[in-house]
């Protein structure tokens, strides 16, 4: 009777472990950063610390992938990854990385703005640790789906009340890991104030005419399909709304609260020079609304859920049964920024940017993500 107990106690433990094992690799994959694959525009690729070199050897560091053209423009920051759970930006920012080519002016991406958040999921979101999209070749590529803000690990233990530095404004205490709310940053803050200043004295070192900070919101959010820009920033926003329109694309435009305090479009927009705008498409598996959060959800953006809220009035976005797919909102993201780039040459032929490359809206919502990505190198080479 002992041994029989003792045969199931070793078998027991024997399945902790082998779950325990599964466990731990999903973990040290998830902290394992994606292979973006650079495209024949990307002139250098740096990091983040090259600017802020108190960010070197810490999880904050980041890739910082330049585009430069053979004559001189405007150049332009776009912003990728501030949030990880809102994957259109994400996407968009590694689809620049390896499809565009710049003639004039320079592009400056950073995919992943908050490496951190990359490492780990929302407790208690139920959300996919990834997602992943079919390749012409037959081949797929795995893209990481991440948390809103800096992993605990990296930085803990949270305050009750967070302090917006340079305002003093007081927010929740979790949001002091949240890098939209971080900026301009502090040099001897935080992490995630550290990544903020890291990027504010990037577009300080270089000069950055334009930053844009790619964002998804829920459907059920106001501010969803919209720009937000910096009162500076306005002309050339009004200009890159109208253009979109003139595509068929809708977007409104709505102004940087100037009572809203850490935010990158009012920050940026008061700390330097550079004109500061934020773009949010929609995103339904970030959304209070949802039903199961899955890798379906994220790639397809289909839910009877908001289904139900859309016949009842109840979303700030059209939701139909083809949903809002992750192709899509990658599309508008780039079709803005492509959008955004054209008018910076409208207003002054000196700052103009010129890009190619970009996949369109259409084609890109027709064909999918994967048939603008690269197949990624096998390993070892």
């Amino acid at each position: 009777m002992i041994e029989r107990h003792h045969a199931s106690a070793a078998a027991v433990c024997a399945v902790a472990l082998a779950a325990a094992a599964v466990a731990a690799a999903s973990f040290s994959a998830h902290r394992a950063p994606d292979v973006l694959v650079p495209g024949a525009g990307v002139t250098e690729v740096r990091m983040l610390s090259d600017w802020f070199p108190g960010l070197d050897g810490t999880p904050g560091d980041t890739e910082v992938y330049v585009l430069r053209g053979a004559e001189p423009g405007g150049s332009m920051l776009v912003l990728g990854g501030t949030h990880p759970n809102e994957p259109a930006g994400y996407v968009a920012a590694a689809l620049l990385v390896e499809d565009a080519r710049v003639a004039r002016g320079a592009l400056y991406v950073v995919p992943r703005a908050n490496a951190s958040g990359f490492t780990h999921n929302d407790p208690q979101e139920g959300a996919p640790t990834g997602f992943s999209f079919p390749l012409p070749d037959g081949s797929t590529r795995t893209f990481t789906y991440g948390s809103r803000a800096t992993n605990p690990v990296h930085q803990w233990p949270d305050p009750e009340v967070y302090i917006h530095a340079s305002s003093g404004q007081s927010l929740s205490g979790n949001e002091t890991r949240n890098l939209n709310r971080a900026y301009p940053g502090r040099e001897d803050g935080t992490l995630t104030e550290r990544v903020a200043y890291g990027i504010t004295r990037l577009i300080v070192g270089e000069g950055i005419d334009v930053t844009v900070d790619l964002h998804e919101a829920s459907p059920e959010y106001p501010v969803v399909d919209a720009m937000v820009a910096h009162e500076r920033a306005m002309p050339l926003a009004s200009n890159t709304v109208l253009g979109l329109e003139l595509q068929g694309i809708g977007m409104s435009l709505e102004p940087s609260p100037k009572n809203l305090r850490g935010l990158s479009h009012r920050e940026l927009g008061d700390a330097t020079d550079t004109l500061a705008v934020l773009f949010e498409s929609c995103n339904p598996s970030q959304g209070r609304l949802r039903g199961r959060t899955d890798e379906a959800l994220v790639v397809e953006g289909k839910d009877p859920y908001y289904l139900r809220a859309a016949a009842l009035g109840r979303l700030y976005v059209p939701f139909d049964e083809g949903g809002v797919p992750l192709a899509e909102r990658v599309g508008r993201h780039l079709a803005s920024i492509a959008e955004l780039a054209f008018s910076m040459g409208m207003e002054s032929e000196d700052e103009g940017l010129e890009l190619s490359g970009v996949p369109g809206y259409d084609e890109i919502s027709e064909l999918g993500v994967g048939a603008f990505l690269s197949p990624a190198p096998e390993a070892g080479s």
